[in-house]
């Protein structure tokens, strides 16, 4: 493996991971625009941005945006967060210029006003798909609840009335704040040259401008809230709950991986063999999400109605258990293979390389490879596990309640 890093003049940082045995390269722009930078009258506005970028350059449309990319067989795709908006594909080297040509290319959008009001309709439509998934709606409550007035709390699609309500004028101010290039970092991962790959950023790139912005990323602490929705028509209850957890910038991230696969992955968890396997509920799992100068376990628990309260009492006393007792060397060498496995598996494909690559140039300044990744979770102890949760206390936590019945009461 072999990492680079350049800025161009304009500000625009490229980096590189090189592997001369990969079959592949992929190459990605992250941009720091997400829903946590917009204000209430904009929600919404960078995912309906991403959106955008696929509808038309200067010199393409939408069409020739997708046929230039299958002409090559390139795979592309983007995703917007709380934090980002990532674009991205993988092809095979030979074809990379071109592909690159139109990545770079939608960066650049016209946004024209046709094409805002049609694609308005498209993400309006997806917010009411999304409405109708009780998953969906308990995610947004639980985060809104926990993070309050914090920008953490947005929407990432916005409401229906606020997607209503844009402007493709408050769009185009809001890419020119977001999307200058002191504000992206291009990535690059799989098999390339490095001269070449700086070349073609300088070349497509180089004439971007725009001043670096600002970002509120003032550290936070969820407010441990209750909130519940009815939905009289939903068959079972569905609940997220939220816990404050260690941000991106702590090395804690690595213990706190670890915590949420010991207490709820999907198999052969705490929650798994509390509450999935005997039958108390269809679903029950832990994950952990860490943001700028933030962090948040993530619990999802569904069931019958009618065992909610208990099944509330079987989660509390899992968590209230390990912030008791902590973890056995057993439980954390199982869960470490898990997570080991994951990302060396992750690892071998250039995008998924990609994404880890970007992400942490992007927050923490520092090119993390694979083995120092590795490293991190291996020196993860019971010790710290323990520490961890007494810094990051499980339980109470914040409790999304979506479903058929509102006399839900969560466990003191």
């Amino acid at each position: 493996m072999r990492f680079h890093h350049a800025t161009l003049d304009n500000g625009l940082e490229v980096i590189a991971e090189l592997n001369d045995d990969a079959h592949s390269i992929a190459a990605g722009f992250f941009v720091k625009a997400g829903s946590r930078d917009e204000s209430p009258e904009l929600a919404g506005v960078s995912h309906f941005l991403e959106h955008m970028t696929f509808k038309g350059t200067a010199r393409r449309d939408a069409l020739a945006v997708n046929k230039d990319f299958d002409r090559v067989g390139a795979k592309h795709n983007a995703q917007t967060s709380e934090e980002d908006t990532f674009y991205h594909f993988t092809c095979l080297p030979e074809y990379l210029p071109r592909a690159f040509d139109v990545l770079a290319d939608i960066l650049r959008p016209t946004l024209r006003d046709d094409d805002f009001e049609t694609e308005k309709k498209v993400i309006i439509e997806e917010i009411l798909m999304y409405m109708d998934n009780p998953m969906s709606v308990a995610y947004e409550a639980a985060k809104a609840a926990h993070f309050g007035g914090h920008p953490l709390g947005n929407s990432i699609l916005g409401t229906v009335d606020s997607i209503t309500a844009m402007k493709a004028d408050d769009m185009r101010s809001y890419f020119a704040s977001r999307y200058s290039p002191a504000n992206i970092v291009l990535g690059f991962a799989g098999k390339g040259e490095w001269d070449q790959l700086l070349e073609l950023a300088a070349d497509r790139c180089r004439d971007w401008t725009g001043v670096h912005p600002a970002r509120d990323a003032r550290p936070v602490r969820g407010r441990r809230a209750f909130e519940a929705i009815l939905r009289e028509d939903d068959l079972q209850q569905t609940i997220v709950g939220v816990a404050d957890g260690p941000p991106l910038e702590s090395d804690d991230r690595y213990a706190a991986h670890l915590l949420a696969t010991i207490l709820g992955d999907h198999t052969s968890s705490h929650l798994y063999w509390a509450l999935v396997d005997p039958g108390h509920a269809d679903g029950a799992e832990i994950s952990y999400q860490d943001y700028n100068q933030a962090g948040g376990f993530y619990t999802f628990l569904s069931c019958e109605p009618d065992d909610v309260d208990d099944n509330l009492e079987r989660v509390a006393e899992v968590c209230r258990g390990v912030m008791e007792k902590g973890v056995t060397e057993r439980e954390l060498a199982q869960a470490r293979n898990k997570v080991l496995a994951r990302s060396v598996i992750r690892g071998e494909r250039p995008m998924g390389r990609l994404a880890s690559l970007g992400f942490h140039w992007a927050y923490r300044r520092a090119y993390l490879p694979i083995e120092r990744e590795l490293e991190a979770f291996s020196g993860v102890s019971v010790d710290q596990i323990g520490r961890l949760v007494r810094e990051w206390p499980l339980w109470p936590m914040t409790i999304a309640s979506v479903g058929p019945t509102t006399e839900v009461q969560p466990p003191k």
